[in-house]
């Protein structure tokens, strides 16, 4: 069916980007299907995972060629070579089982440009927000490729969006993280400045316009408007949390310069920020900066990019310039006990020593009745930020605390699991569907009783506690998967 696009967007954006620009940009909109691409997990994926032969590239129709080093090099996201792939159909990811455990997530090619972002720019440990992240494609993507040691706050102000993120970021498994649910200008409370900040602002979601109809519907001259000032009031905000000579990534999902370059040159000219200009390959059809203003931009546009609507540009805050005034004992006031929240030598704050591997490099935190290990890299950052912040998850949850322990599915999920603890039950791919479904699932005879860890293709999907006469499935009931539909045979994305 074709799009017809918003007379006022046509107006301004054949105006921005001349006819022939826009042609090949309309045209693409409104009579291609947006691209499907994956990025694994570094951190998951076995040496050597692979597309699956049912998710093969679509080399036969670019390409042209039944050589397989042709049909491999087609499937690669170029700004994201180690991990993003195409594919050459979407397939319902909900019957990946895989998917589930986070071995992969469903991601837009032109939004994984943060890893190239990311690799070029930063060499050293840093302390990374994400402002606006849920559902979490940028946050992954950034912590695949951050250097080992970093901290990333992965931040969504919206609650529901936020919880989106918080399920994302644990099946992803990786402990440096924080996912808290809060505005801007609550981390100038909260008191921490960051090396790296990731702003990917709300906007009118032009980018948008070829994979949703909605956000056809939905745009409008006002719309665009009212996102540009609200773009410029969340930089505000936070800016004040970005170290001086740290950086800002400045993204939005749409075309329109006064959400992109004039909000870019807002921040430069007004805050004295530095561009920041990024080494790309010609062959990827990104387009520069759009108006008179003379500083790098990045521009996926459909018709000449792989990928939906993207504007990205980075800039390096001036080293003079002011920021959060900090007492430099601030982050050494550790240990306070604070509401909802408890360390030092609180009950319920020992960390069981074989549950989690390298234990000695985390400290137990208690909030509520779920116990967490903090990474004692970060601990004291931990312990001055979250009284000031919403945390819905930080490290790896442990358990929550009943009677005795019971695990959690974070620690089901995350890569520091030491799984030879648990004993473990490998399902098929029917019990895996049920298993995600919150069903039922019958164990073996021999398995022994109490927490059991089960697994698709060895992978870990969560815990079932086995009572003798059956086995409880304790997988939150928030991640199940809904659809009563199960297919018959397992057609996977990826494998190894």
């Amino acid at each position: 069916m074709t799009k017809i696009l918003p007379e006022e967007f046509i107006q301004q954006t054949q105006e921005l980007m001349g006819e022939e620009m826009f042609a090949q940009l309309s045209d693409a909109i409104c009579h291609s299907e947006p691209p499907t691409s994956i990025r694994l997990n570094r951190f998951k994926a076995p040496q050597g995972t692979h597309l699956a032969d049912n998710s093969s590239t679509d080399a036969e129709a670019e390409v042209k060629t039944h050589n397989e080093s042709e049909k491999t090099a087609a499937s690669i996201v170029p700004w994201c070579p180690d991990y993003g792939r195409y594919l050459t159909e979407r397939p319902n990811f909900t019957f990946d089982p895989l998917f589930h455990a986070g071995l992969y997530y469903a991601q837009e090619a032109s939004s994984m440009f943060v890893d190239l972002v990311v690799r070029q720019l930063i060499h050293e440990p840093v302390v990374m927000l994400d402002l606006c992240a849920a559902p979490g494609g940028k946050s992954t993507a950034v912590r695949n490729v951050l250097p080992d040691g970093s901290l990333l706050f992965s931040n969504e102000p919206m609650r529901t969006r936020a919880q989106i993120l918080a399920e994302n970021m644990q099946k992803f498994g990786h402990p440096d993280v924080i996912v808290t649910n809060n505005y801007p200008k609550d981390f100038q409370k909260a008191g921490v400045l960051f090396d790296v900040i990731l702003a990917d602002v709300p906007c009118s979601g032009e980018g948008m316009f070829r994979k949703d109809d909605g956000a056809i519907s939905e745009w409008s001259i006002d719309n665009v408007n009212n996102c540009s000032s609200l773009q410029r009031s969340i930089i505000e905000d936070i800016w004040p949390c970005l170290k001086p000579g740290g950086l800002l990534i400045y993204s939005t999902c749409t075309f329109n310069k006064l959400e992109d370059e004039l909000n870019a040159a807002h921040i430069i000219y007004m805050k004295g920020a530095e561009p920041v200009e990024l080494d790309i390959d010609e062959a990827w059809g990104i387009t520069g900066n759009l108006t008179h203003h003379n500083f790098p931009v990045y521009r996926f546009l459909p018709g000449k990019t792989r990928g939906e609507g993207l504007f990205l540009t980075v800039m390096r805050k001036n080293e003079d310039a002011e920021t959060l005034d900090i007492k430099s004992d601030r982050y050494n006031k550790s240990r306070k006990k604070i509401k909802g929240k408890s360390r030092g030598n609180s009950p319920y704050l020992h960390i069981p020593q074989d549950w989690i591997n390298h234990p000695e490099s985390y400290q137990g935190a208690r909030i509520g009745d779920h116990l967490y290990a903090i990474p004692q890299t970060w601990s004291n950052i931990f312990d001055s930020a979250s009284p000031n912040l919403k945390v819905l998850h930080a490290g790896i949850e442990i358990g929550t605390i009943k009677a005795s322990l019971i695990p959690a599915q974070s620690l089901a999920m995350s890569i520091d699991l030491s799984r030879q603890t648990f004993p473990q039950v490998e399902l098929n791919y029917a019990d895996a569907l049920r298993y995600l479904r919150k069903e039922a699932v019958n164990l073996p005879e021999d398995t022994p009783r109490g927490y059991v860890l089960v697994t698709y293709r060895g992978i870990p999907l969560g815990w079932e506690k086995n009572i003798g006469n059956r086995a409880n499935n304790l997988y939150p009931q928030e991640w199940k998967i809904k659809s009563s539909h199960v297919p018959e045979t397992d057609k996977p994305v990826i494998t190894w």
